[in-house]
Formats: structure tokens, C-alpha cells, sequence
């Protein structure tokens, strides 16, 4: 008798941030989206056999995304997240450089320099001014 995939592992809920564009507006912006962490128990539950057993030994952690959908900040207008990442493995993410370090290693990589920060312009004399009071 087979065993429910459920025994093997432990569910939390997570939220983690993705980047997506709007197919509408084309901007980009941050979303929180809901996943779900399954982690491999320590384990195979009582009563396995030796093909639950097999299918245990091969299981890795995962996150499963909840959410399909998410809401553009900018126009309001509700869009589909691309599919192809629903299903991530634990085991995949970690190590990845997240997304500034890759920015300058790219840069860095290329020759550029690092762009200085744009200078404001300085305020006109009125309003440096110290204030005399009331007149």
C-alpha cells in the first residue's frame, strides 16, 4: 500500500519577495508571494515499505508557490506570474548571489565603473536663508 505524500514531509507557510513586470504598464516592482515550504522529515512514517522507503531516499525539500496572481502597484490591474517557477527546490536556491551582488560583479565584469552617485542641485539663496521672524 502506498503511502500519501503528505507523511513525508512537514508543511510551513512562507512569504518571500519576487520581481515581476507588468504586462500592462511594463513596470517592474516587488510582490510578496505566498509559498509553501515542504521539508523532508527525518524519517520514513511507520508502516512503509520498501518501494516508500525507495521513493524516501530520493525525496528533496521544496517550495510550492500558492499564489498565481498578483495585483500591479502602479496600475492596479491584475496580472498572471509566469509559471515556470511554481516549483523551486531548496537546494537550488541557496547559494545564488542575490540580485545587487550580480549587478556589480556584471559591471565589474565588463569594465565599468561604479556610477557615482547623482550630485542634487544646490537650493537658491531664499530658502538658505536664516529666517528673520515675523514682520
Amino acid at each position: 500500500m502506498a503511502i500519501d505524500e503528505s507523511a513525508f514531509f512537514t508543511e510551513r507557510a512562507e512569504t518571500r519577495q519576487g520581481r515581476y513586470t507588468c504586462p500592462k504598464c511594463r513596470r517592474t516592482n516587488d510582490y510578496s508571494i505566498r509559498w509553501v515550504r515542504r521539508s523532508k522529515k527525518d524519517r520514513p512514517p511507520p508502516g512503509a515499505d520498501e518501494h516508500d522507503r525507495a521513493k524516501f531516499a530520493k525525496l528533496r525539500d521544496y517550495l510550492l508557490r500558492l499564489d498565481e496572481d498578483v495585483t500591479c502597484k502602479a496600475c492596479g490591474k491584475k496580472f498572471e506570474i509566469p509559471s515556470q517557477h511554481s516549483l523551486m527546490f531548496v537546494d537550488q536556491l541557496v547559494g545564488l548571489p542575490n540580485e545587487e551582488d550580480l549587478e556589480r560583479e556584471i559591471s565589474l565584469a565588463s569594465g565599468d565603473t561604479e556610477p557615482a552617485p547623482e550630485k542634487k542641485p544646490a537650493l537658491p539663496a531664499r530658502f538658505t536663508r536664516k529666517p528673520s521672524g515675523w514682520k
